[in-house]
Protein backbone atom coordinates (compact mmCIF):
# COMPACT_ATOMS: atom_id res chain seq x y z
CA UNK A 1 0.00 0.00 0.00
CA UNK A 2 0.79 3.12 -1.20
CA UNK A 3 1.55 6.38 1.20
CA UNK A 4 3.76 9.63 1.91
CA UNK A 5 6.55 9.77 5.13
CA UNK A 6 5.13 12.81 7.31
CA UNK A 7 7.45 11.95 10.04
CA UNK A 8 10.80 11.02 10.51
CA UNK A 9 12.63 10.22 13.94
CA UNK A 10 15.50 8.11 15.17
CA UNK A 11 14.52 5.28 12.23
CA UNK A 12 10.84 5.10 12.71
CA UNK A 13 8.56 6.94 9.98
CA UNK A 14 5.31 8.25 10.19
CA UNK A 15 3.44 7.02 6.89
CA UNK A 16 -0.32 8.80 6.05
CA UNK A 17 -1.49 5.89 3.37
CA UNK A 18 -3.90 7.34 0.58
CA UNK A 19 -6.93 5.90 2.54
CA UNK A 20 -5.70 8.50 5.76
CA UNK A 21 -4.78 5.80 7.95
CA UNK A 22 -1.33 6.64 9.57
CA UNK A 23 1.32 3.69 10.43
CA UNK A 24 4.59 3.78 12.01
CA UNK A 25 7.16 1.96 10.00
CA UNK A 26 10.74 0.53 9.80
CA UNK A 27 13.06 0.33 6.95
CA UNK A 28 12.76 -3.19 4.95
CA UNK A 29 16.84 -3.52 4.80
CA UNK A 30 17.52 -3.87 0.90
CA UNK A 31 15.39 -0.47 1.07
CA UNK A 32 18.79 0.84 3.33
CA UNK A 33 20.99 -0.20 0.96
CA UNK A 34 19.65 1.55 -2.42
CA UNK A 35 21.32 4.73 -3.02
CA UNK A 36 19.37 7.98 -2.80
CA UNK A 37 20.39 11.42 -2.21
CA UNK A 38 21.39 11.23 1.51
CA UNK A 39 20.87 7.49 1.38
CA UNK A 40 17.78 7.79 3.71
CA UNK A 41 13.88 8.17 3.50
CA UNK A 42 12.79 11.74 4.30
CA UNK A 43 9.51 13.55 4.79
CA UNK A 44 7.58 13.69 1.37
CA UNK A 45 8.79 10.55 -0.04
CA UNK A 46 6.56 8.97 -1.37
CA UNK A 47 6.53 5.34 0.09
CA UNK A 48 4.99 1.63 -0.37
CA UNK A 49 4.62 0.08 3.41
CA UNK A 50 3.62 -3.58 3.88
CA UNK A 51 2.29 -5.50 7.33
CA UNK A 52 3.89 -8.28 8.13
CA UNK A 53 2.19 -9.65 11.86
CA UNK A 54 1.72 -6.32 14.23
CA UNK A 55 4.73 -4.40 12.32
CA UNK A 56 5.01 -2.11 9.18
CA UNK A 57 7.77 -2.27 7.12
CA UNK A 58 8.82 0.40 4.03
CA UNK A 59 9.01 -1.71 1.19
CA UNK A 60 10.26 0.81 -1.35
CA UNK A 61 10.38 4.52 -2.50
CA UNK A 62 9.39 5.74 -5.39
CA UNK A 63 11.35 8.32 -7.31
CA UNK A 64 11.35 12.05 -6.09
CA UNK A 65 10.45 14.77 -8.06
CA UNK A 66 12.10 17.12 -6.09
CA UNK A 67 14.89 17.13 -3.60
CA UNK A 68 15.45 20.04 -1.18
CA UNK A 69 18.95 18.89 -0.15
CA UNK A 70 21.95 21.07 0.96
CA UNK A 71 25.58 20.02 2.59
CA UNK A 72 25.66 18.59 5.76
CA UNK A 73 28.45 19.76 8.51
CA UNK A 74 31.79 18.83 7.59
CA UNK A 75 31.35 19.16 4.00
CA UNK A 76 31.28 15.62 3.02
CA UNK A 77 28.01 14.58 2.79
CA UNK A 78 24.21 15.32 1.23
CA UNK A 79 22.10 16.70 4.03
CA UNK A 80 18.69 15.95 2.29
CA UNK A 81 15.59 18.27 4.02
CA UNK A 82 12.75 16.93 2.20
CA UNK A 83 11.47 15.11 -1.07
CA UNK A 84 8.43 15.85 -3.79
CA UNK A 85 7.91 19.95 -2.78
CA UNK A 86 6.04 21.42 -5.10
CA UNK A 87 6.78 25.17 -3.41
CA UNK A 88 9.76 26.71 -1.51
CA UNK A 89 9.48 29.81 0.44
CA UNK A 90 12.36 31.86 1.48
CA UNK A 91 11.63 33.31 5.03
CA UNK A 92 13.55 35.92 6.39
CA UNK A 93 12.93 38.91 8.96
CA UNK A 94 13.20 42.61 8.66
CA UNK A 95 14.59 42.66 11.62
CA UNK A 96 15.10 41.14 14.79
CA UNK A 97 17.65 40.06 13.42
CA UNK A 98 18.03 41.74 10.25
CA UNK A 99 18.58 39.52 7.36
CA UNK A 100 21.34 40.33 4.56
CA UNK A 101 21.23 40.39 0.86
CA UNK A 102 24.29 37.54 1.23
CA UNK A 103 21.50 35.25 3.32
CA UNK A 104 18.34 36.00 0.89
CA UNK A 105 21.26 35.11 -2.09
CA UNK A 106 21.95 32.13 -0.61
CA UNK A 107 18.72 30.84 0.54
CA UNK A 108 17.27 31.73 -3.12
CA UNK A 109 20.16 29.56 -4.79
CA UNK A 110 19.64 26.72 -2.61
CA UNK A 111 15.59 26.92 -3.74
CA UNK A 112 16.50 26.79 -7.50
CA UNK A 113 19.47 24.47 -7.26
CA UNK A 114 16.68 22.13 -5.75
CA UNK A 115 14.56 22.29 -8.61
CA UNK A 116 12.09 25.09 -7.19
CA UNK A 117 12.17 29.19 -8.27
CA UNK A 118 11.60 30.69 -4.35
CA UNK A 119 9.20 33.18 -3.52
CA UNK A 120 10.68 35.88 -0.75
CA UNK A 121 9.26 36.35 2.78
CA UNK A 122 9.83 39.24 4.72
CA UNK A 123 8.17 38.42 8.12
CA UNK A 124 8.61 41.09 11.31
CA UNK A 125 7.35 44.15 9.20
CA UNK A 126 5.70 45.39 11.90
CA UNK A 127 9.10 46.32 13.33
CA UNK A 128 10.50 49.54 13.12
CA UNK A 129 12.73 50.24 10.21
CA UNK A 130 11.19 46.75 8.63
CA UNK A 131 9.67 48.49 5.53
CA UNK A 132 12.74 50.51 4.26
CA UNK A 133 14.56 46.75 4.40
CA UNK A 134 11.74 45.39 2.76
CA UNK A 135 11.49 47.77 0.39
CA UNK A 136 15.06 46.95 -0.73
CA UNK A 137 14.73 43.40 -0.93
CA UNK A 138 11.70 44.49 -3.31
CA UNK A 139 13.81 46.60 -5.47
CA UNK A 140 16.83 43.88 -5.61
CA UNK A 141 14.64 40.60 -6.41
CA UNK A 142 11.31 41.71 -8.35
CA UNK A 143 13.16 42.74 -11.91
CA UNK A 144 14.71 39.41 -11.73
CA UNK A 145 11.44 37.18 -11.20
CA UNK A 146 11.40 36.70 -7.06
CA UNK A 147 8.48 37.61 -5.89
CA UNK A 148 8.73 39.35 -2.53
CA UNK A 149 6.10 39.04 0.35
CA UNK A 150 5.84 41.38 3.49
CA UNK A 151 4.24 40.06 6.12
CA UNK A 152 4.58 40.12 9.85
CA UNK A 153 2.97 36.82 12.45
CA UNK A 154 2.60 40.12 14.70
CA UNK A 155 0.43 42.43 12.84
CA UNK A 156 -1.15 40.06 10.86
CA UNK A 157 -0.18 42.44 7.71
CA UNK A 158 0.23 39.94 4.19
CA UNK A 159 -0.96 36.44 6.10
CA UNK A 160 -3.87 36.13 3.96
CA UNK A 161 -2.03 36.32 0.96
CA UNK A 162 0.49 33.90 2.01
CA UNK A 163 -2.12 31.36 3.43
CA UNK A 164 -3.53 31.12 0.17
CA UNK A 165 0.13 30.08 -1.44
CA UNK A 166 0.34 27.76 1.06
CA UNK A 167 -3.07 25.85 0.58
CA UNK A 168 -2.22 23.76 -2.75
CA UNK A 169 0.80 21.47 -2.98
CA UNK A 170 3.52 20.64 -0.92
CA UNK A 171 6.26 23.62 0.40
CA UNK A 172 8.52 24.40 2.78
CA UNK A 173 9.73 27.10 4.86
CA UNK A 174 13.49 27.74 4.57
CA UNK A 175 15.32 30.44 6.82
CA UNK A 176 17.30 30.42 9.94
CA UNK A 177 16.12 30.04 13.19
CA UNK A 178 14.59 32.94 14.23
CA UNK A 179 12.92 34.59 11.84
CA UNK A 180 9.83 33.71 12.73
CA UNK A 181 8.41 30.37 10.69
CA UNK A 182 6.47 28.72 13.10
CA UNK A 183 5.17 32.03 14.27
CA UNK A 184 3.83 32.52 10.96
CA UNK A 185 2.39 29.09 10.50
CA UNK A 186 0.41 29.58 14.14
CA UNK A 187 -0.83 32.99 12.38
CA UNK A 188 -1.76 30.84 9.32
CA UNK A 189 -3.21 28.14 11.24
CA UNK A 190 -3.70 28.73 15.01
CA UNK A 191 -5.05 25.08 15.47
CA UNK A 192 -1.23 24.07 15.21
CA UNK A 193 -0.15 25.77 18.12
CA UNK A 194 3.87 25.02 17.25
CA UNK A 195 6.56 26.30 19.61
CA UNK A 196 8.28 29.11 19.35
CA UNK A 197 11.15 30.83 20.54
CA UNK A 198 13.07 34.43 20.92
CA UNK A 199 16.51 35.57 20.01
CA UNK A 200 19.75 34.64 22.02
CA UNK A 201 20.92 37.27 24.05
CA UNK A 202 24.01 36.14 23.69
CA UNK A 203 24.13 35.95 19.69
CA UNK A 204 21.10 37.96 18.64
CA UNK A 205 20.42 35.06 16.97
CA UNK A 206 17.14 32.72 16.93
CA UNK A 207 17.31 29.77 19.63
CA UNK A 208 16.13 26.27 17.44
CA UNK A 209 12.84 25.72 18.18
CA UNK A 210 11.90 22.60 15.77
CA UNK A 211 14.30 19.86 16.57
CA UNK A 212 12.80 16.78 13.65
CA UNK A 213 11.19 17.00 10.16
CA UNK A 214 7.73 16.58 9.64
CA UNK A 215 4.79 17.40 7.01
CA UNK A 216 2.33 19.19 8.66
CA UNK A 217 -1.64 19.20 7.12
CA UNK A 218 -3.17 22.97 6.89
CA UNK A 219 -6.81 23.14 7.85
CA UNK A 220 -7.33 24.76 3.98
CA UNK A 221 -5.72 21.58 2.11
CA UNK A 222 -1.65 22.42 2.24
CA UNK A 223 1.27 20.68 3.83
CA UNK A 224 3.94 22.28 4.89
CA UNK A 225 7.54 20.41 5.67
CA UNK A 226 8.26 21.95 9.12
CA UNK A 227 12.20 21.45 10.16
CA UNK A 228 15.25 22.85 11.92
CA UNK A 229 16.65 26.31 11.01
CA UNK A 230 18.99 26.38 8.14
CA UNK A 231 22.64 27.79 10.31
CA UNK A 232 24.35 26.18 7.03
CA UNK A 233 22.89 26.95 3.44
CA UNK A 234 25.77 25.45 1.72
CA UNK A 235 24.81 23.41 -1.59
CA UNK A 236 25.19 20.41 -2.50
CA UNK A 237 25.77 18.33 -5.82
CA UNK A 238 26.07 21.79 -7.85
CA UNK A 239 29.13 21.88 -10.00
CA UNK A 240 30.67 25.35 -10.50
CA UNK A 241 30.08 25.79 -13.85
CA UNK A 242 26.36 25.34 -12.99
CA UNK A 243 26.48 27.83 -10.44
CA UNK A 244 24.92 30.45 -13.07
CA UNK A 245 21.82 28.58 -13.47
CA UNK A 246 20.65 29.43 -10.21
CA UNK A 247 20.86 33.27 -10.78
CA UNK A 248 17.97 33.68 -13.28
CA UNK A 249 18.78 37.12 -14.46
CA UNK A 250 22.40 35.48 -16.05
CA UNK A 251 20.11 33.91 -18.65
CA UNK A 252 20.01 36.98 -20.87
CA UNK A 253 23.49 37.62 -20.65
CA UNK A 254 25.47 35.04 -20.95
CA UNK A 255 24.91 34.67 -25.00
CA UNK A 256 27.49 37.89 -25.03
CA UNK A 257 30.74 35.93 -23.26
CA UNK A 258 33.03 35.09 -25.57
CA UNK A 259 33.55 32.24 -24.34
CA UNK A 260 31.37 29.04 -24.01
CA UNK A 261 32.38 28.44 -20.51
CA UNK A 262 32.59 31.37 -19.29
CA UNK A 263 33.14 31.60 -15.33
CA UNK A 264 31.89 35.36 -15.30
CA UNK A 265 35.08 36.07 -13.31
CA UNK A 266 38.51 36.38 -14.67
CA UNK A 267 37.70 36.22 -18.86
CA UNK A 268 37.67 39.02 -21.73
CA UNK A 269 34.43 40.23 -22.91
CA UNK A 270 32.07 38.84 -20.45
CA UNK A 271 28.39 39.15 -20.79
CA UNK A 272 27.54 39.25 -17.31
CA UNK A 273 30.45 41.07 -16.07
CA UNK A 274 29.41 43.86 -18.53
CA UNK A 275 25.37 43.65 -17.29
CA UNK A 276 26.75 44.16 -13.86
CA UNK A 277 28.85 47.73 -14.70
CA UNK A 278 26.05 48.93 -16.94
CA UNK A 279 23.79 48.35 -13.49
CA UNK A 280 21.62 45.27 -15.41
CA UNK A 281 22.56 43.07 -12.47
CA UNK A 282 22.99 43.96 -9.18
CA UNK A 283 26.63 43.87 -7.87
CA UNK A 284 25.70 42.17 -4.36
CA UNK A 285 24.13 39.26 -6.89
CA UNK A 286 27.37 38.85 -8.88
CA UNK A 287 29.46 38.73 -5.63
CA UNK A 288 26.95 36.32 -3.89
CA UNK A 289 27.69 34.30 -7.16
CA UNK A 290 31.63 34.50 -6.74
CA UNK A 291 30.55 33.47 -3.46
CA UNK A 292 28.74 30.37 -4.48
CA UNK A 293 30.89 29.42 -7.41
CA UNK A 294 34.52 29.43 -5.06
CA UNK A 295 32.76 26.99 -2.54
CA UNK A 296 31.74 24.74 -5.50
CA UNK A 297 35.05 24.77 -6.66
CA UNK A 298 36.67 24.69 -3.04
CA UNK A 299 34.45 21.41 -2.55
CA UNK A 300 35.62 19.93 -5.88
CA UNK A 301 39.01 20.28 -4.88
Amino acid sequence: MKGVVHEAAGGVYRVVLVDGVQVEASLRGRVKQEQRTGNQVVIGDVVTVDRVDDAWTIESVSERTAELVRRGRGGRAAKLVAANLDMAFAVVAAQAPQATVELVDRLLVLGESSGMHPLLVVNKVDLPGADAVAAHFAKVYEPIGYRVLPVSAESGEGIDEFRTQLCSGTSTLMGPSGVGKSSLLNKIDPGLMLRTGGLSRKTGTGRHTTVGSRLIPLTCGGLVADTPGFGDVALWGVGPEDIETCFPEFAAEVDACRFRRCSHIHEPVCGVRAAVAEGRIVESRYQSYITARREAEDAEA
